[in-house]
């Protein structure tokens, strides 16, 4: 499943750093801290590598 917004994409970049181990777990927050929890390290790849070319800034309420 890919990220639908540039800021989901960092997001999970950030919560994949810290699951691998190259971030300490207390240095991410918010939305990256709630997909470190919830996620396994292949969903998050998924979202990480979703290229950010022609994505919004941030999904939309819609």
């Amino acid at each position: 499943m890919p990220a639908t917004s540039k800021a989901q994409q960092k997001a999970a970049g950030a919560a994949l750093s810290a699951k691998r181990g190259e971030t300490k777990k207390s240095e991410i927050k918010g939305a990256s801290k709630g997909m470190y929890e919830s996620m396994s390290e292949k969903q998050l790849e998924e979202f990480a590598e979703t290229k950010r070319k022609g994505l919004p800034e941030k999904k939309s309420d819609s």
